[in-house]
């Protein structure tokens, strides 16, 4: 029986910085991720689904994203005159 190898998508590898170059798998308990574009490989126990997971593009905040400021938006109901 062949594990199947799934690619990451968004994330960047901790070696050579190249994204949607990591692919990883789970075999006997343990979680693997390797870079097919360098020769970076980990491997990690699964410990319980309640594991961080693994940093994307996705779900990274940027800090420009942090410092912006929110502003309510009023919605207009176009068939009444505004004033």
């Amino acid at each position: 029986m062949s594990t199947v190898k799934r690619f990451i998508a968004g994330v960047t590898c901790p070696r050579c910085a190249a994204m949607d170059r990591i692919r990883a798998w789970e075999q006997n308990g343990i979680r693997y991720r390797e870079c097919v574009n360098c020769d970076f490989f980990e491997q990690l126990p699964i410990e319980d689904e309640s594991s961080s997971e693994l940093t994307t593009r996705v779900n990274q905040v940027r800090e420009e994203q942090k410092s912006q400021d929110v502003q309510p938006v009023k919605i207009l109901d176009p068939r009444t005159p505004h004033t």
